[in-house]
């Protein structure tokens, strides 16, 4: 298996030194397909032959805007968005005017996208570590579970895991645990029961999760088996892959949990694609550029304006912070997909995820991103001797008699001797991570110190289960401007 993998290893190398070339190649082949489909008739892509035409002829799309086509697939209809049959659903968090949303994902985008990506990062770990006994035991693999879309017949949705985990072969079923029949468990609570049970007698090598999730599983197989550390439980586990947020502020909770020496990587799989993934010990990782999706990038100084110019692989610059668009193996046609990013290098290109477009704060012209905000935590965390849980920040408004400031709701697994500290500390962090806020801190004169509520064991938990919410690959928004969340987290904190 080790070697199969390894075979990928050239054609990945190739692809990062000739980028446009590879992703010159995938625009072609989508168009030869999008043309087949009703999408394609709308917007008369039979004409267009070039980037630049693509780009005049299709406006750029928000989920709201491709909604119409999406509801038309759920109902049964194929050949609107993909030329290929469609029977599933990936549920992703909700947008401005949906609870959640839908995003197609064809046969074609499992096998050229979610599960090279996930063969890829495996391939790398064995290329970088050739002694890895990955396969000699099973990974333990924490997802979503799935339910039958009554919309049409043969159609179903679920967390994107769930939707992998269903359509795995036969040899990645054989080498994962649970079984399918617990890891697709609708209920997470009793799931996450019946994981503890069933894969603490098992040889766990390697792991895949979302970090905050993979938390919750680690400490309790630790207070069921009564281990001091994990490797008590899995001696042979080397490798956690995870995803979805920032790894930075758990990383220290996943060392004392674990008890010694594994690999961390991390990958940038979403609902709409399998972006990058990190195959080395550095932090950056690369943008995968075969896996059936034409990337283009919108400088986030441009994003929002009524026809913003973006730029496709061969444009970008390092340094620059791009708002991402997709055109995929799914029938997502120039997707805005809500993340940013920042390339680190070129040839190959390498980069680092900032944060998401309505995942900030800019209340008070301070511009905080959410990358800024997970290296504070990370500093202060490390500075102050504490753990953070969970978090989530707003602003506090301007009033007649108060300056704005922002307002962290955080549940601590370690909380800090000297809160105060903690709180100056996490301030000056941010001030030397954001430039901006640094201006609008000086001198308190339009942002007073920040301030820190501290939250009951289990509170985000709660806000989550109250918001159906458990499991897979949810988690709590970071950074907002509006206070509705924040608001009630708050509730939930004042009746522990």
């Amino acid at each position: 298996m080790s070697w199969y993998l390894r075979k990928r290893i050239p054609t990945i190398e190739y692809n990062m030194q000739h980028g446009a070339e590879v992703q010159l190649k995938v625009f072609n082949n989508l168009i030869s397909e999008v043309r087949k489909t009703s999408f394609g008739r709308d917007f008369k892509l039979y004409e267009v032959k070039t980037i630049d035409e693509y780009r005049k002829r299709v406006p750029l799309f928000e989920y709201d805007q491709i909604k119409p086509y999406i509801q038309r697939v759920m109902h049964g209809e194929q050949r609107v968005l993909w030329p290929g049959d469609i029977n599933w659903f990936a549920k992703s968090s909700g947008t401005t005017s949906d609870k959640s949303k839908f995003i197609p994902v064809s046969y074609e985008a499992l096998d050229e996208c979610q599960f090279r990506g996930s063969r890829d990062v495996l391939a790398y770990y064995y290329a970088n570590n050739p002694e890895a006994k990955v396969f000699q035991g099973k990974g333990l693999i924490i997802g979503g579970s799935h339910q039958i879309n009554t919309l049409s017949e043969n159609s179903y949705y679920g967390d994107l895991s769930a939707v992998m985990m269903n359509n795995m072969p036969f040899i990645a079923n054989y080498l994962a645990t649970p079984s399918m029949e617990i890891a697709l468990l609708p209920d997470w609570e009793s799931k996450m029961e019946k994981m503890v049970e069933s894969t603490q007698r098992e040889n766990v090598t390697n792991i895949s999760g979302v970090p905050s999730w993979t938390l919750l599983l680690l400490q309790a197989i630790l207070e069921k088996s009564g281990a001091k550390n994990i490797l008590e439980v899995w001696p042979n586990l080397e490798l956690y892959v995870h995803g979805g947020v920032s790894f930075d502020p758990y990383r220290s909770q996943f060392d004392d949990l674990i008890g010694g020496k594994i690999a961390y990587r991390e990958t940038y799989n979403a609902s709409e694609g399998f972006l990058g993934i990190q195959d080395t010990e550095d932090e950056d990782m690369m943008l995968m550029l075969d896996y059936g999706i034409f990337y283009e990038f919108i400088p986030l100084e441009n994003y929002g304006e009524e026809n913003p110019k973006t730029y496709w692989i061969d444009e970008v610059e390092p340094g620059e912070t791009y708002v991402v668009v997709m055109s995929t193996n799914a029938g997502l046609w120039r997707y805005v997909i809500g993340d940013t990013i920042s390339f680190t290098s070129k040839n190959p290109f390498r980069f680092k995820i900032v944060g998401r477009i309505k995942s900030f704060i800019n209340a008070f012209g301070e511009e905080l991103m959410v990358a800024n905000a997970e290296q504070a935590i990370t500093e202060a965390q490390t500075k102050c001797s504490c753990l953070v849980s969970e978090y989530t920040v707003a602003p506090v408004y301007l009033e007649k008699e108060t300056k704005g400031r922002h307002q962290w709701a955080i549940e601590f697994e370690k909380a800090p001797e000297d809160m105060q500290h903690f709180v100056q500390t996490l301030d000056l962090a941010l001030c030397n991570n954001n430039s901006d806020y640094e201006a609008k801190r000086k001198g308190d004169m339009v942002l007073q110190v920040l301030e820190v509520i501290e939250c009951a064991p289990k509170t985000f938990y709660t806000w989550l289960k109250k918001n159906e919410k458990l499991g897979g690959q949810h988690k709590i928004p970071k950074l907002c401007n509006g206070r509705k969340i924040l608001e009630e987290i708050l509730e939930i904190n004042s009746n522990e």
